[in-house]
């Protein structure tokens, strides 16, 4: 029987285990901090539980063209407001018995679970260290590093769990901040600003860039911006955040053009680093790039044999669907099972914020640069029969294909539930169907799926 041994908890841990115990490997998973890792305990499922709640009062406060009226007054004039304290406490419960029950699986399967921390001994070894014991070596033929990643932080602007606050910190604050400042316009910052001021927080979003979310497409963030704009959401674009220190009243935040803001907290959301600093990587031939992520290849292979890693450790698109997945290719790789590597084009990811952000595939820029020919239709939602009923008037469906062959390749959807939308497209980039495949598939009407077919009829070109 195989041996393994997996570091780390998280998606691409617990998954990978589970692949291994399926092939009949023995496997022993060490976990530091609890089963489920950050995506479970300080980061999806807190945050997308923290957004549900918003979105709620999202829906509510701006459903008066429904005629919905909270005690006689139209909802966007009612007063909603929430217990931090209660949706907080929500918030860790849920994560605590999401991380039990993937404990409980794990263990049900046959894999024996260590609370520790581990680091390597060469090639074929992991040594583990646990509270109240001695440190013991566990030897491996195959080895899976998946300690994922941490909070940045900057050198003046240091948590302290109270005013100056990092991701993880948020669950424990007693009450709503009353002024939100949040530091970085990536996916991270612009979701908690978006969920943060729907809750009702005053949010400054500050963005080192010319607009929020620069890595994402363009006329997403152009929608996104619109709508933070129309709710009073405040952004200060190019302007990176140097410093931030606790007043007697709050917090103040020292921008790089000489201004000061002030707010009661701030955020910091400015990158993540990797777990590898203890693990003892060098010495076992692993490399590492020069931020300290792993090195791998597309079934994630290190550079030492017999070694793999995972998940946000190794900084390839830092989501927990491309760490599960890493770590289940690296178990079928390693133990010998048919084994697709993975191809970052048919990775589906989702922003948070309200309206979500889903994209798949190619994108707008790699039209615009000339990486492929292609051409691309954008649809409006606010034409769709059901968003007119759900009185839905932003977002969009965009559709990228292939100049010639008509195939698929990327496509974005901006709107409620666009996260659950995007999985017919990336079907089609996955599969490589057509868009007339795409348009000839029966949609329910009316359905917010509709304008999916709706926007591939419009790349349709008529036979000669």
């Amino acid at each position: 029987m195989s041996s393994v041994v997996v570091i780390g908890g998280g998606p691409a841990g617990y998954e990978a285990a589970l692949v291994a115990r399926q092939l009949g490997a023995e496997v022993t998973l060490i976990e530091r901090d609890g089963i489920g890792g950050s995506a479970v305990l300080t980061d999806c499922v807190p945050s997308k539980t923290l957004i549900a709640t918003a979105d709620v009062i999202t829906r509510t406060r701006e459903s008066d063209a429904l005629g919905i009226l909270i005690n006689g007054s139209e909802s966007r004039d009612a007063s909603i407001s929430v217990d931090l304290a209660t949706v907080n406490g929500r918030v860790k419960e849920l994560a605590r018995a999401q991380s039990d029950d993937i404990r409980d699986r794990l263990v049900r399967e046959g894999a024996t679970v260590i609370r520790g921390r581990a680091r390597l001994r060469g090639q074929q070894a992991v040594v583990v260290s646990a509270s109240g014991e001695s440190d013991r070596e566990i030897p491996a033929e195959t080895i899976l590093i998946a300690t994922g990643a941490r909070p940045r932080t900057l050198p003046d602007a240091m948590p302290d769990g109270e005013r100056i606050l990092t991701w993880e910190q948020l669950y424990d604050l007693p009450a709503l901040p009353e002024r939100l400042i949040v530091v970085g316009s990536g996916v991270t910052g612009a979701e908690f600003a978006s969920a943060y001021h729907a809750l009702g927080s005053k949010v400054v979003l500050v963005s080192s860039r010319d607009r929020v979310l620069p890595g994402e497409d363009p006329d997403a963030a152009h929608v996104l911006e619109d709508v933070f704009s129309r709710r009073g959401l405040e952004i200060i674009g190019q302007s990176r955040a140097v410093s931030a220190v606790r007043t007697p009243s709050g917090v103040e935040v020292n921008l790089s053009d000489g201004r000061v803001v002030a707010g009661s907290h701030v955020l910091m959301a400015v990158g993540s680093l990797p777990n590898t600093d203890e693990l003892a990587l060098a010495e076992a031939g692993v490399a590492t790039d020069s931020a300290g992520f792993i090195t791998v290849d597309r079934v994630s292979r290190t550079s030492a044999r017999g070694i793999y890693a995972a998940g946000d450790c190794t900084g390839v698109l830092m989501l927990a669907s491309v760490a599960a997945m890493q770590g289940r290719i690296a178990m079928w790789h390693s133990l010998g099972d048919a084994v697709t590597p993975l191809d970052r084009t048919m990775v589906s990811s989702t922003v948070f914020t309200d309206p979500e952000i889903a994209t798949v595939g190619l994108t707008q820029k790699d039209l615009d640069d000339g990486t492929i020919r292609g051409d691309v239709v954008l649809l409006p939602l606010a034409t769709n029969a059901r968003a007119k009923m759900q009185d839905i008037d932003v977002g969009f469906v965009k559709i990228i294909c292939r100049r010639g062959t008509r195939i698929v390749a990327g496509a974005v959807v901006v709107g409620p539930h666009a996260s659950e939308l995007i999985h017919a497209l990336t079907l089609a980039v996955d599969q490589r169907l057509t868009v007339d495949q795409l348009a000839l598939t029966f949609t329910v009407y009316p359905s917010l799926s509709g304008s999916i077919a709706e926007a591939a009829r419009r790349l349709h070109i008529a036979a000669e």
